[in-house]
């Protein structure tokens, strides 16, 4: 079975910077397009960014120019780093495959942006 976790998170003021990391058992990063998700209170989860197996890379209109996806086939691992953080970034950021499984779904890690 197949274990993705996500870590990283945490609380940033406004402006600031985090960098998340997600790292699953086995070798699914290595093979497939991986996405970064978020879900903030109240709202549907959404997707974030998506990089393919040769590393292109696609935004979400919300954090283009701000957020930078990729991926470390090596180590299996997919990270996202996170520039010029807005309140509206809060979340609890997922990492799981582009179109997500969901038996794939991890803890996410949350992200708190608030002076």
């Amino acid at each position: 079975q197949v274990q993705v976790v996500e870590s990283g998170g945490g609380l940033v003021q406004p402006g600031g910077s985090l960098r998340l990391s997600c790292v699953a058992s086995g070798s699914i990063f290595r093979i497939y397009t991986a996405g970064w998700y978020r879900q903030a209170p109240g709202k549907q989860r959404e997707l974030v960014a998506r990089i393919g197996s040769g590393g292109s890379a696609n935004y979400a209109d919300s954090v283009k120019g701000r957020f930078t996806i990729s991926r470390d086939n090596a180590k299996n691992t997919v990270n996202l780093h996170m520039d010029s953080l807005k309140p509206e970034d809060t979340a609890v950021y997922y990492c799981n495959l582009f179109p997500p499984m969901q038996s794939y779904w991890g803890q996410g890690t949350q992200v708190t942006v608030s002076s």
